[in-house]
């Protein structure tokens, strides 16, 4: 069976960060593939589905809506593992331009107040009332921070050597 170049990643030295998974060409388009990595895998809990859920909406309002990629999102959505995003950019990015667009991202996030978005009826979200939006603001503080001395260098994934 093919391998997944992203099952070769070594989780267990793997960082909160950013990380580019891949990148792909679509027709005359280049798409970046960015893995956000809000957790360490087996160094700290993943994060509950009600703090995915609410980054995944708040952190769709911003990038979407608010950001200077706004036109270039293609995608933004929580992993299985519940550790992180994966972010679909148009073009490509710099990690150096979306670390700077997660962090203003994830700041947002951390002061929001209000209703989330889309969760305030069942006709919205297949699961609206699966919300903690305090604890999404305490887990964007902390990326947040991650974020602030992130440098492209520590982009690299750490790889299994055997």
């Amino acid at each position: 069976m093919d391998k997944v170049a992203t099952f070769e990643v070594d989780h267990t030295q793997l960082k909160p960060g950013v990380y580019v998974s891949r990148q792909d060409r679509v027709g005359n388009e280049i798409v970046t593939t960015f893995d956000v990595r809000v957790t360490a895998p087996y160094q700290e809990a993943p994060l509950s589905p009600e703090v995915l859920h609410t980054l995944e909406h708040l952190g769709a309002v911003y990038l979407r809506g608010k950001s200077p990629l706004a036109g270039q999102i293609l995608y933004w959505g929580p992993m299985g593992c519940q550790t992180g995003f994966d972010l679909l950019v148009s073009g490509e990015v710099s990690v150096q331009k979306i670390v700077e667009v997660l962090h203003q991202t994830f700041l947002f996030v951390a002061d929001f107040e209000g209703e989330i978005p889309g969760a305030q009826f069942a006709w919205q979200c297949g699961n609206y009332k699966l919300h903690d939006l305090q604890e999404a603001k305490q887990a964007a503080q902390q990326f947040a921070d991650v974020l602030l001395n992130w440098r492209e260098q520590d982009s690299m994934y750490p790889r299994r050597t055997n």
